[in-house]
């Protein structure tokens, strides 16, 4: 197949990158705008979603569209106690917690939390430090976003990177 050592091809590059610009755009749009048999994007699909390379073909949702214009970074600092697994059932059922991360450093996990103002954001902050495993939490808000989360830049690399996939 001609997969490189991190096993996308040229094809499952050019796979990938047309259904995140055209997200609607079908196999069968997609097999004529590559010139490839319906059937090899539909497996390639499958493969792809099976590795867990693609983990959703849902919609991409803008936070600021639906009302919540504030995006924060919580830092928690927990009591480890139980492990982090009750704190993330706590945040999970957060609405306005859209992110949440085990890291390294002086702070254990970081939280992505939006609101629809800096005063709903207290309220976000509130639920979000009210399970008692959480010591402390150092909040900053986001003042400007320059890059959201993308991934398509490293697929295309990684495809580059690859041998030429025979459709």
């Amino acid at each position: 197949m001609g997969a490189g050592i991190d096993g996308l091809d040229g094809l499952d590059g050019r796979i990938i990158t047309l259904f995140t610009q055209q997200p609607s755009i079908g196999v069968l749009g997609a097999s004529r705008d590559l010139g490839v048999a319906r059937g090899t994007v539909q497996a390639r699909l499958d493969r792809l979603i099976e590795r867990g390379v693609i983990t959703s073909m849902a919609p991409t949702i803008d936070p600021t569209a639906t009302g919540f214009p504030v995006m924060a970074f919580c830092q928690l600092q927990i009591r480890q106690t139980t492990g982090q697994t009750p704190i993330a059932s706590h945040l999970g059922a957060i609405p306005e917690v859209i992110e949440a991360y085990t890291i390294t450093g002086s702070f254990d996990m970081l939280v992505v939390a939006v609101a629809r103002s800096n005063a709903d954001l207290q309220r976000v902050i509130d639920s979000i430090v009210e399970h008692e495993q959480i010591e402390r939490a150092s909040t900053q808000i986001v003042l400007a976003t320059h890059i959201t989360r993308r991934t398509l830049p490293l697929v295309q690399a990684a495809a580059a990177q690859a041998q030429p996939a025979d459709a």
